[in-house]
């Protein structure tokens, strides 16, 4: 018996095999959970690659999160192919290039609105398709960076970050008498496609190993992969609106 079995999950965010949305499909498929992945526009063929080095290979479904047409017609796929949802994840980022790198202060509202839809609005566009399926109740999961301090580079990333968690917060409430939780997992740098589009991303390696802890392997996101099943699976029913840290234990010490 599995953790996930007869689970369905919505999954977004598998760009390529070194994804951390990508070990969270793995181990979802391990513990017995079926899985639909979503992508968008030029990512779509990398999604598809990547689909088919899973334990089984699941069906891609084009999602842009900007576009309402998109998550009308994904919810209507979904519906099409199974009788309820189970849980989602959310793993959507994105920010323009002048809002990274230590440009905070160059960045007009053209950009910076780009990065807050798409990295922090879409967790509600994302509970738009699922909560109507979640019929039995559910599980929306998004995965985060810790908001409550500056970054180094991250920028307004980093404020979009604290909008998707106030955004996690508030549909915790709303879609919380359906018996859909909403919670985060705020990870650690993992060397990802995403980490290396930020300027300056090398300055959390240096440091979050000998902060932490527990240590961190920028290297091995099987933790973060771990929290998040748990947290799609049934073992935490009375938890939502919360950010789990799987850092090391690094967000708790001082400097």
């Amino acid at each position: 018996m599995g953790l996930l079995d007869g689970k369905r999950l919505l999954l977004t965010g598998v760009l390529t095999d070194a994804s951390l949305a990508f070990g969270v499909a793995r181990l979802a498929q391990q513990e017995g959970a079926e899985v639909l992945l979503t992508s968008a526009g030029r990512t779509l063929r990398h999604t598809e690659r990547a689909a088919r080095k899973l334990p089984e290979s699941p069906e891609v479904l084009e999602l842009d999160v900007t576009d309402p047409t998109h998550v009308a017609r994904v919810r209507e796929q979904v519906a099409q192919r199974w009788d309820r949802v189970d849980g989602a994840l959310h793993a959507i980022g994105f920010a323009p290039p002048v809002c990274l790198g230590g440009t905070f202060l160059d960045a007009g509202w053209e950009d910076v609105s780009v990065a807050l839809q798409v990295s922090a609005y879409s967790l509600k566009a994302l509970s738009d398709i699922v909560a109507p399926l979640m019929v039995d109740g559910g599980s929306i999961v998004g995965l985060d960076f810790d908001a409550t301090v500056s970054w180094p580079a991250y920028d307004w990333m980093g404020v979009a970050k604290s909008a998707l968690e106030s955004t996690s917060r508030y549909l915790a409430r709303y879609l919380g008498p359906s018996g859909i939780r909403v919670n985060l997992v705020s990870a650690g740098p993992i060397k990802t496609v995403a980490a290396r589009s930020i300027p300056g991303f090398g300055r959390f390696e240096d440091v979050w190993d000998d902060r932490a802890p527990l240590g961190w392997n920028v290297k091995d996101s099987e933790a973060v992969a771990k929290a998040c099943v748990a947290l799609l699976s049934d073992w935490f029913p009375a938890t939502t609106g919360e950010v789990v840290h799987v850092d090391g234990g690094f967000h708790a010490m001082g400097a």
